[in-house]
């Protein structure tokens, strides 16, 4: 009988997932004229003000991956991390009803964000694909088998961005201003990681000692190496899953301890 009532309740945790996921992406682009194909335009329209202005700045040399395939690959991957962070900063406090009112697991609302760039992610990778073929025809780009490996990266990043999001939205019930510094820090972060240039252009042996300290640098370069056509090292497989375990570990940790917190602070 115990095992029927965990059943019936994991199927309407499942239930609730997905439709708090069709929410989120439904709110994405409310009322905007082109809707969902923002997914896709969007990270194409970044790559080409990125393009314009950092190719200036930083130059590519050193750079063996086409330019822009570089801008765009490492962007997808950090949005993964950035919008579902930021997303779930204020979930718990804004499903307050909710969680007040019914039994549902706090866990839901960041998983849902989660999930919801996953869902991004998908349709940016087919811009991706897109510039390719474009690049392809130009013979400024290849495809390579290795791109397959993108299923051994996503549980990796999924995992970290989890954990993360497990963590800021338990301490944004607490701690609200922490939205404000959440958002310097991304800001931080999107620079200490090469999204547009390279680590050995900036010459700097302190920042590229940092930079291995940097999670969303190994995922990045990760997927840069599958569109090179690099297959990554057993150690590369371990650090990003390393990050991503111990990244969930703190998230689940903290989200425990205070979760009847939570609760009444809600």
């Amino acid at each position: 009988m115990k095992s029927m009532n965990g059943l019936q309740r994991f199927w309407q945790q499942a239930y609730l997932l997905r439709l708090l996921v069709r929410r989120n992406i439904k709110n994405q682009y409310y009322r905007s004229f082109i809707g969902v194909l923002w997914t896709v335009l969007n990270p194409l329209l970044n790559m080409l003000v990125m393009m314009f202005v950092f190719s200036s700045i930083f130059g590519t040399e050193g750079i063996t991956l086409d330019y822009p395939i570089y801008i765009l690959s490492g962007n997808i991957i950090f949005n993964i991390m950035r919008t579902s962070t930021a997303g779930s900063l204020p979930c718990l406090v804004h499903q307050r009803d909710m969680l007040q009112k019914t039994k549902v697991s706090i866990r839901l609302f960041p998983a849902a964000n989660v999930i919801s760039s996953l869902v991004t992610f998908a349709f940016s990778f087919v811009a991706l694909l897109l510039v390719g073929l474009i690049r392809f025809a130009s013979n400024d780009f290849s495809f390579h088998w290795q791109i397959v490996f993108i299923l051994i990266l996503l549980p990796a990043v999924t995992l970290f961005s989890l954990g993360l999001s497990y963590f800021l939205s338990a301490l944004y019930v607490f701690f609200r201003d922490i939205e404000h510094i959440y958002s310097v820090l991304l800001t931080l972060w999107t620079y200490l990681t090469p999204l547009f240039y390279t680590v050995e252009r900036l010459n700097n042996e302190t920042v590229s000692k940092i930079m291995v300290l940097n999670p969303m640098y190994h995922y990045v370069e990760y997927f840069r190496s599958l569109l090179s056509g690099v297959l990554p090292s057993v150690q590369e497989h371990v650090i990003i899953y390393g990050f991503a375990a111990v990244m969930f570990l703190i998230g689940c940790i903290f989200m425990s301890s205070v979760k009847n917190k939570i609760a009444a602070k809600l």
